[in-house]
């Protein structure tokens, strides 16, 4: 169990925001699968504090994903902590502040891991939010903006002595983006100068790193991104690591459920032409370690609605089930 502020989790796997990708139908699959905790897409504080309503519409939740954090992006602290009161009153569970995302369009307005070249806004901020809502609060840090300016360990004790409840770092710098490889050992080094939770993020590609950076970080929960998008299973098979020492992997008929499952929760809140374009996408993220995957490609682009999908999906994981039957 991992608790942050007053939530109690039920585990310590947090599936991480992803702009575009961790909308609610998303976020109720992988809490289906398993995770603790699931994060909303990155919301502008600005937006929030405007009223817009497609801003707004990033706050829609359902009782089955409890709990959920919702992820702010902004730079003011002023109109961070009247976006903090707006989740609240959207019935969210955390307040998450974005203070790792190297995107340019997110960087350019000061937001995100900009922020961290400037220590003395980042402690203002936190301070300001913390007055303004009792709900626990959260941040996602990246090592630093780049190899010269690395003050994760700096920046993290800044944000625990404002009130945060707990602190994200995924170890690379915001200059390397997702290239290179995670420095684990800065999320040892933050865990052992933190007295509030410390979760570890970047380079979860199995099931198996989930426990062993949780063994040699000895972070109080991990953070999972990329790797549950072709896989939502990961969360499960964690937690069956974790209890039984092995795990199985979905099969066929696993996968095809799933993408059922996802399609039908995007058209009750998108829509069916929305959801087909989302899913058209996903489906080659759900079939990322099957065979024929040149057949799929060869006619994604006709998915136009659900009667088209369900034709192609059926071909396609026909097309493997025959052979398999002829290897058998």
């Amino acid at each position: 169990m991992l608790t942050i502020g007053t939530l109690h989790l039920k585990n310590w796997l947090i599936m991480a925001p992803m702009s575009g990708k961790t909308n609610l139908p998303f976020r109720l699959i992988v809490k289906k699968m398993g995770a603790g905790l699931v994060i909303t897409e990155m919301i502008s504080a600005v937006g929030l504090s405007r009223g817009q309503a497609k801003t707004h519409a990033y706050l829609e939740s359902h009782p089955d994903e409890r709990p959920v954090a919702a992820q702010l992006f902004g730079s003011e602290p002023d109109t961070m902590a009247l976006s903090a009161q707006i989740v609240a009153e959207k019935g969210m569970d955390i307040v998450d502040i974005n203070m790792g995302c190297p995107v340019k369009k997110v960087v350019k307005t000061g937001s995100g891991a900009v922020l961290m070249r400037d220590p003395k806004k980042v402690a203002k901020i936190f301070s300001t939010v913390r007055q303004s809502t009792p709900l626990p609060l959260t941040v996602k840090i990246r090592a630093g903006w780049s190899p010269e300016e690395a003050n994760a360990l700096e920046i993290a004790r800044i944000i625990e002595d404002s009130g945060a409840d707990g602190i994200s770092i995924h170890p690379r710098f915001a200059s390397q983006g997702f290239s290179g490889k995670a420095d684990w050992t800065l999320i040892a080094r933050i865990k052992r100068a933190l007295k509030i939770p410390v979760i570890g993020s970047g380079d979860i590609t199995r099931p198996s790193l989930a426990l062993k950076m949780r063994s040699e970080t000895n972070c109080d929960g991990v953070m999972i991104g990329r790797a549950a998008l072709t896989n939502p299973w990961i969360f499960k098979q964690i937690l069956d690591i974790e209890d039984k020492g092995s795990f199985n992997a979905p099969d066929l008929d696993d996968r095809y459920q799933l993408i059922m499952e996802h399609y039908a929760l995007l058209i009750t809140y998108f829509g069916e032409r929305r959801a087909t374009n989302i899913m058209r996408g996903l489906l080659l993220l759900y079939t990322k370690s099957l065979p024929n995957r040149r057949f799929l490609k060869a006619f994604i682009s006709e998915i136009d609605g659900r009667e088209k999908l369900i034709s192609i999906l059926d071909k396609y994981f026909g097309s493997i089930r025959e052979e398999m039957a002829g290897e058998g």
